[in-house]
């Protein structure tokens, strides 16, 4: 008796990885999307979670002025998360699971 595994899944796997590794620049409203500002908080998107804040945001130069103590203090009192790192670490964590169960059944 001869038996036979399908292994495209895990050829795509391959390919999915590979698209994930080195380094990557990703805009913050390719991370933090809708769904998952929507999912942790009661903001519908990033920018309106942003706009809530009382922060600014004309620029990156400008979302990276905002002081990381007061930044941090509004996303512990606005979000589930205690603070702007473990937010994006999640967020990222979402996108990588995203990105490695692309094409596969």
């Amino acid at each position: 008796m001869k038996n036979e595994m399908d292994l495209t899944g895990f050829d795509q796997l391959e390919k999915n990885l590979a698209s994930l590794s080195g380094e990557h620049e990703m805009p913050i409203d390719e991370l933090m999307t809708p769904k998952f500002i929507s999912s942790c908080s009661k903001y519908s998107n990033f920018d309106e979670l942003l706009k809530f804040s009382g922060f600014e945001r004309e620029s990156l130069e400008g979302f990276e002025a905002i002081p990381n103590e007061k930044w941090d203090s509004f996303i512990q009192e606005n979000t589930t998360y205690e603070n702007w790192q473990k937010m994006r670490m999640a967020a990222w964590n979402l996108y990588v699971e995203k990105k490695l169960t692309e094409g596969l059944k």
